[in-house]
C-alpha cells in the first residue's frame, strides 16, 4: 500500500518540486541502474528508460485518474523494467531485418509504454486476487521451473497433478483478467 512517502513523491513529480524528484533519483534510479546493466544495457540507458518512465507516469497523471496501489518505488521500477524489456526486445528486431526499419515516434512510443504500464497493472490486480496456492504455481511456472522442479519445491505427489493446478490457476487468473472492465479496452488498443 502506498505509504504519505509515496504521495509525496508522486505529488512532486507532478509538480516539479526539485527536492522530491531528487529524493526520487536517490531512491529509485540506483536499482534501475543496476537491473539495466546487469541486462546488456549500459549507465546512459538506465538514464533514459528511467526519464522515459518519469515523463511517462507525470503524463498519465495529467490526463486520466491514477491511483497508485503499490509503494512509489516499486511501481517505477517495474515500469522502468518493463520498458527496458520492451527496448531490448525492440533491438533484437532491429538487429534480425535486412531493411531499414523506421524509428518509432517518442508520443508513440510513450502511448505504447503507459498501454503496456496499463495492461501490467490489471494482470498484477488479478494476480493478487488469487488464492496463496495458485499464487505459489504461477510464480514457479512463470519463472520457468520445469514441472519436476515445481513437484520437488511443493507438495505435489507428480508432475500431472502440477500440470493440472497450473492449467486451473491460469484459467482462474484469465477469468480474472477478462472480467476486468478494463479488459475489452486494453485489448482492442
Amino acid at each position: 500500500m502506498p505509504t504519505k512517502k509515496d504521495d509525496y513523491l508522486l505529488t512532486s513529480l507532478l509538480n516539479g518540486d526539485e527536492k522530491g524528484i531528487a529524493e526520487i533519483y536517490t531512491q529509485v534510479f540506483p536499482k534501475v541502474a543496476s537491473f539495466v546493466t546487469k541486462n546488456k544495457g549500459q549507465y546512459a540507458d538506465a538514464e533514459d528508460i528511467f526519464h522515459k518512465v518519469l515523463i511517462q507516469l507525470a503524463t498519465r497523471i495529467k490526463i486520466q485518474e491514477f491511483n497508485l496501489t503499490t509503494s512509489f518505488d516499486g511501481y517505477v521500477f517495474t515500469a522502468c523494467k518493463n520498458l527496458w524489456r520492451r527496448e531490448l526486445n525492440k533491438t533484437k528486431m532491429w538487429v534480425t531485418k535486412d531493411q531499414i526499419v523506421e524509428p518509432i515516434d517518442n508520443e508513440k512510443d510513450m502511448a505504447i509504454a503507459i498501454l503496456d504500464q496499463e495492461r501490467w497493472e490489471l494482470y498484477k490486480e488479478a494476480f493478487e486476487k488469487l488464492s496463496g496456492n495458485c499464487k505459489e504455481i504461477l510464480g514457479y511456472f512463470f519463472d520457468k521451473l520445469s514441472y519436476k522442479e515445481i513437484v520437488d519445491k511443493t507438495s505435489y505427489l507428480s508432475e500431472t497433478v502440477v500440470r493440472q493446478r497450473v492449467f486451473k490457476c491460469k484459467a482462474k487468473l484469465s477469468e480474472y483478467i477478462q472480467s476486468d472492465v478494463r479488459f475489452k479496452e486494453l485489448k482492442e488498443l
